[in-house]
C-alpha cells in the first residue's frame, strides 16, 4: 500500500501536479519544488501571498548541500538530536524553484522521518515542497479530518495513507540559522 501511495504520489507530481498528504508533522500540500507552475498552483489554492514562503522536505540531511550554499556544521547536529520535527530556514538556497526563496535568499528545509515523504522524495531524487493543508489565515488542520474539502477538491491527488489517524498533529519548531551558527527560533 504505500509502495503504491509513493507511485501514485509521484506520477502526479511528475506531471506537475500537487498533491495532499501525511508527513511527520501535519498534513501538507506539495510538489516538486523545482517546479515553478506547480508551487503557484499551491498558493493559489492556498490564497496565500507570494511573500510567504513555503518549506521544502528532504529524506536525508545528506542532501542540504545541495540546496544551501553554506550549511553551519551545527545543522546536522540540530537534526539529529533534536527530539521534534524541525524546519531550519538558512540563507543561500540554490536548485529549488526562485518562488520559495524569501527575498533574503533563504529557504525553510525538514528533514522528513515519515516513511511515504522519505520514500517519495527518495524516488522523485528532487526536494518536495511542504506547506500546511489550510487556506491561507485559516487554523492549520491537526489531522486529516480538519482538511477543507475546498483543499481536497483543489489538490491533484489525496494520498491514501494516515486519513483515519485522527491524533493531533502540530507543526514543526522553525529556526532560522545563519552559515556562522546563530539561530533564533521563529517558532517553537
Amino acid at each position: 500500500m504505500l509502495k503504491d501511495e509513493v507511485k501514485n504520489a509521484l506520477d502526479v507530481i511528475n506531471q506537475g501536479g500537487i498533491i495532499l498528504y501525511p508527513t511527520d508533522t501535519i498534513w501538507g500540500l506539495g510538489c516538486d519544488a523545482t517546479n515553478t507552475e506547480a508551487i503557484q498552483k499551491i498558493y493559489a489554492l492556498k490564497q496565500r501571498a507570494q511573500e510567504k514562503s513555503m518549506i521544502i522536505l528532504l529524506d536525508t540531511e545528506n542532501k542540504l548541500e545541495s540546496y544551501i550554499q553554506e550549511v553551519p556544521a551545527i545543522a546536522y547536529d540540530l537534526i539529529e538530536f533534536t527530539e521534534n520535527p524541525l524546519t531550519l530556514v538558512m540563507p543561500g538556497a540554490k536548485n529549488v524553484s526562485p518562488a520559495l526563496i524569501a527575498s533574503d535568499g533563504s529557504v525553510g528545509v525538514r528533514v522528513s522521518s515519515h516513511p511515504f515523504c522519505q520514500q517519495l522524495i527518495q524516488r522523485l531524487r528532487k526536494p518536495l515542497v511542504s506547506t500546511s493543508a489550510n487556506i491561507s489565515g485559516q487554523p492549520s488542520p491537526q489531522n486529516f479530518s480538519q482538511i477543507s474539502d475546498e483543499i481536497i477538491s483543489g489538490v491533484d491527488y489525496v494520498v491514501n495513507l494516515d486519513q483515519h489517524d485522527l491524533s493531533i498533529k502540530k507543526p514543526s519548531t522553525i529556526m532560522r540559522l545563519e552559515p556562522d551558527g546563530k539561530f533564533e527560533f521563529i517558532r517553537k
